[in-house]
């Protein structure tokens, strides 16, 4: 788990050092990212707000109870809701926003070091893009249903940030003041900070006739690209991987038309990566996870070690989906 998360310290952290004097220009650089990072998540949640109340603001301000025959003020369409299942496939985009996480790498007689507070980005959209697909399953007369939810993030260690090292670090005592370059040629999930997850999901009161709320809890695999290059070797990590757990909470709003659904939601995942360093070129994401399985199968240690680290992110994402509703069969 993670040695430096810090949940409640401010994003953007601090633009100059505690002693008064100016950081360098790459740390500058690095706490710009992170401001763009912030910037894209808060105007997603802006058009969340403007939406929402453009929605709200159009609805009647009474309906009726369908089974009781009682006015429900802001409670419309919950009963039709309720009365019929249905599917609804979709895909999203967004922006992701990922702390500042701990990176601790054990390669036996080279490396044995931890650097703190790394700082990733995101950049949710330059090529390959932030997106994410699903299939949701609505219960009929319930509530209540389940999702299969995956998300391509990335996470990007930038390589002018300055790294505090401690350990060992080419058989040698860590120094202070190495930059992400002169360490790792790459570190980074950028072809996928890729979880898999199973949720399960809970329809909340509606607010009028189209904008029908949602949450929804769910863990599942972390199936990374994961791209470790150490400086002066040779030989690299770039594969496909399973990584460990990853789970996620989420709200949403869903805004319903004829068949279709538009949505906004926010999503707060978790993700312990535990990378074996096989110092493999890999192809085919069901090829590599076969030559990790044999790997593990075999007991066959990685040759250039292991990393951990932990990623935690907030994600404001919106999509389109379409949804089925089953056909009721004719009784005879």
């Amino acid at each position: 788990m993670s040695q430096n998360i810090n949940f409640l310290r401010p994003a953007f952290g601090t633009w100059s050092r505690a002693d008064g004097a100016a950081q360098s220009p790459a740390k500058s650089r690095t706490r710009l990212r992170t401001a763009l990072s912030w910037a894209w998540l808060e105007g997603w949640l802006a058009l969340l707000a403007v939406v929402c109340g453009v929605v709200i603001l159009s609805q009647p301000g009474d309906t009726t109870d369908a089974t009781a025959g009682k006015a429900r003020p802001g409670f419309a369409n919950d009963f039709h809701l309720a009365d019929q299942g249905e599917v609804m496939i979709a895909a999203y985009t967004g922006a992701p926003y990922t702390y500042p996480s701990y990176v601790d790498v054990k390669t036996p007689g080279v490396h044995d070091f931890t650097a703190k507070d790394v700082e990733w980005i995101g950049e949710p959209f330059d090529n390959p893009i932030y997106y994410g697909v699903r299939i949701a399953r609505w219960g009929k007369s319930t509530r209540t249903g389940w999702m299969l939810d995956f998300t391509h993030s990335k996470a990007i260690a930038e390589s002018t940030q300055t790294l505090n090292l401690e350990g060992t670090l080419d058989g040698a005592p860590a120094p202070d003041g190495k930059a992400i370059r002169d360490v790792f040629d790459k570190l980074e999930a950028s072809h996928g900070h890729n979880m898999l997850t199973l949720n399960a999901l809970l329809r909340l009161p509606s607010w009028g006739m189209r904008v029908h709320p949602y949450v929804g809890l769910g863990a599942g695999v972390s199936l990374p690209h994961s791209e470790v290059d150490f400086k002066g070797n040779d030989k690299r990590t770039y594969e496909y991987q399973y990584t460990g757990p990853a789970a996620q909470g989420l709200f949403g709003l869903e805004f319903r038309f004829a068949r279709t659904s538009y949505f906004l939601e926010y999503k707060f995942s978790f993700a312990p990566y535990d990378i074996p360093l096989s110092e493999r070129n890999g192809s085919l994401l069901i090829f590599d996870l076969w030559n990790q399985a044999r790997d593990w199968w075999q007991g066959t240690p990685p040759p250039g070690g292991r990393l951990k680290t932990d990623f935690a992110s907030h994600q404001v994402i919106g999509g389109l989906g379409v949804r089925i509703v089953p056909t009721p069969v004719a009784t005879p």
